[in-house]
């Protein structure tokens, strides 16, 4: 009996697999010639006279007293339909008064009127197609749970509460969530060395593109490592199969999409209803507005983080002050900044905002190439190595300056902040001793400012250059010094001070590039990759979160700050990247595909 059980899982699994294998080919086949534009995109209707009626209103209230208020707001209430109460049925069924008992109090919340949906509501699929449905969305927010916990990022609270109500279960408040550094207190030095951890002594080496913590060296080629998680690959796969066979049913597409237009026209409704008495509210709370209020720019890179009327400002101030030193190097001979700038038959006193040409403006949108020739001022890379880079003849200084420039202004404005991202190539091992010496000679630290690190998904440039070996060592060569770190901090005091400022990874590339593999358990393990064809996103996601995961868990062990995975997903591509993001990401940057 034990046999055939097996064999049936195995027939299963097999037909599972090979659905989403369909799937997958029907995606990257269509991918190409598939409209940008979703149709049930749902336009907004804006009155001509709103703006004049807003103002009338809300002058109009601000006259009335309290008490009228009360009084309106009583006699504006959403009027109910009448509903039947003269039999009790066994449907299950909630009365209005029923709904209304058990419905939460608002107590600190002003008095709107408020939109409510009774009786039974299926949204247009038969019953068995709608317990099928939930079934399949249950068990999808379950894995995405498992992998949220798991690798110490975040879940909601409130579709938690939900999944423990159908379990049957006493929701509890998780313990395990992502730590971050707290603010640095006045007085206090944000590059002190002083309160490192100890070094633990173990031993770091990656296996299978995973990177596992072993007591010693003895014990490593034991193989026989810490009790730390780690990911198991046809657990994985298997998840991702069964999301990727989810996607693709009708009953699925056909309820989601109609909850959504639902929810859509829902709010639309409360905002028609309350917008008045919002807006009034809003006035009546003295500096919460939108520009007093805390803003926080998650999705900006370092080289771009400056206005380009900054940068000119810079560019000319540079001039005027080091027009005589040696700030570039190219094959072996050096360069002052005149005379540099002379070989580019250029003069910054000629420049222009326009002509510098660096703004990422709407002819960029979708096309990733002319997004990163924007990096190159005036079009010349000389000028991007010079003020944009951190490793160049003067180790970065102009591009900590400018960084540090940009921090003070969000400290003027007090209540913006910012997120700039760094990169990490995996080209060698010490591009974070790199960075990270760059970081603390410059002091580039701001307390509006915390840290991305993306990792660009450019292994194809870097193997067909014979730079790499084999998509194995561009993993090593970006997880491994950060293991070294979190186990040894006291020989790695650079790096430990840089990734306390560090708040998550993110993963960068033109999307719409697809390399036509499937990830699955037959791939080839990233030490066998040596192709110089790129791995497929999915692949790339897996593996950064998988050592995302052992190195949160590690640190959180030992009182150190932890990390988010936060990848760009969903500009272009194959709706499998969406997947994996939905499996791995504690949240992404773009998403435009999903409104398809």
């Amino acid at each position: 009996a034990v046999v055939t059980l097996r064999f049936l899982l195995a027939e299963m699994d097999e037909a599972m697999r090979s659905f989403a294998e369909k799937v997958f080919a029907s995606e990257v086949k269509d991918e190409e010639s598939r409209q940008e534009i979703s149709p049930f995109d749902v336009e907004e209707v804006c009155p001509i006279s709103r703006q004049e009626m807003r103002a009338h209103l809300i002058h109009q209230e601000s006259s009335s007293t309290a008490e009228k208020r009360k009084k309106r707001l009583l006699r504006l209430k959403t009027v109910a339909l009448a509903v039947p109460l003269a039999h009790k049925t066994t449907s299950g069924l909630s009365t209005i008064d029923e709904v209304i008992s058990t419905s939460p109090l608002y107590q600190a919340v002003p008095d709107f009127q408020r939109v409510q949906i009774t009786g039974d509501y299926a949204s247009g699929v038969t019953v068995e197609d709608f317990e099928l449905v939930c079934k399949g969305l249950y068990r999808a927010l379950c894995i995405r749970e498992k992998y949220m916990e798991k690798s110490v990022q975040r879940f909601p609270r409130t579709p938690s509460q939900y999944l423990r109500a159908i379990e049957g279960e006493v929701w509890k408040a998780s313990d395990v969530g992502p730590v971050f550094t707290p603010p640095v207190k006045d007085g206090q030095d944000p590059f002190t060395t002083e309160d490192l951890q100890e070094d633990l002594g173990y031993h770091v080496r990656m296996k299978d593109g995973v990177v596992y913590i072993y007591n010693d060296k003895a014990a490593a080629d034991r193989n026989e490592p810490k009790d730390l998680p780690y990911q198991n690959l046809e657990h994985f796969v298997d998840d991702m199969n069964f999301l990727l066979a989810l996607i693709a049913q009708g009953p699925v597409k056909t309820y989601t999409h109609r909850r959504l237009k639902f929810l859509s026209s829902k709010f639309q409704v409360h905002e028609m209803l309350n917008e008045m008495e919002e807006i009034k509210e809003l006035k009546n709370n003295p500096h919460r507005d939108f520009y007093n209020c805390r803003k926080v720019d998650t999705h900006i890179h370092a080289a771009a983080c400056m206005n380009q009327k900054h940068l000119l400002r810079f560019i000319k101030k540079s001039y005027r002050v080091d027009a005589d030193r040696v700030v570039y190097d190219t094959k072996g001979k050096q360069l002052t900044l005149k005379q540099l700038f002379e070989q580019l038959s250029l003069h910054p006193y000629d420049l222009t905002v326009d002509s510098l040409d660096v703004h990422a403006g709407r002819q960029t949108f979708q096309r990733f190439d002319k997004f990163n020739a924007k990096y190159n001022p005036v079009g010349a890379s000389e000028l991007r190595d010079l003020y944009l880079k951190t490793e160049n003849a003067i180790n970065g200084e102009y591009f900590a300056t400018i960084i540090k420039e940009v921090g003070s202004d969000l400290e003027d404005a007090k209540y913006q902040h910012a997120e700039p991202r760094l990169s990490i190539y995996g080209r060698s091992a010490e591009e974070w001793s790199k960075l990270a010496s760059w970081f603390n000679k410059h002091r580039v630290y701001s307390p509006n400012m915390k840290w991305m690190i993306q990792i660009p998904r450019i292994y194809d440039v870097f193997r067909s250059k014979k730079f790499l070996p084999h998509f194995g060592k561009m993993l090593e060569n970006i997880f491994v010094p950060v293991f070294e770190a979190t186990v040894n901090p006291q020989s790695h005091k650079e790096l430990s001070v840089f990734l306390r400022h560090i708040t998550g990874f993110d993963s960068v590339d033109d999307e719409s590039k697809h390399s036509g593999h499937m990830f699955s358990t037959k791939s080839p393990k990233p030490e066998q990759w040596t192709s110089e064809k790129n791995p497929s996103y999915t692949y790339y996601v897996y593996y950064m979160y998988a050592n995302i995961l052992v190195l949160n868990n590690l640190r959180r062990q030992r009182g150190m700050n932890t990390f988010l995975f936060r990848p760009h997903c969903g500009e272009a591509g194959a709706v499998t990247h969406l997947l994996a993001a939905f499996m791995t990401a504690d949240n992404i940057s773009h998403g435009l595909n999903l409104k398809k």
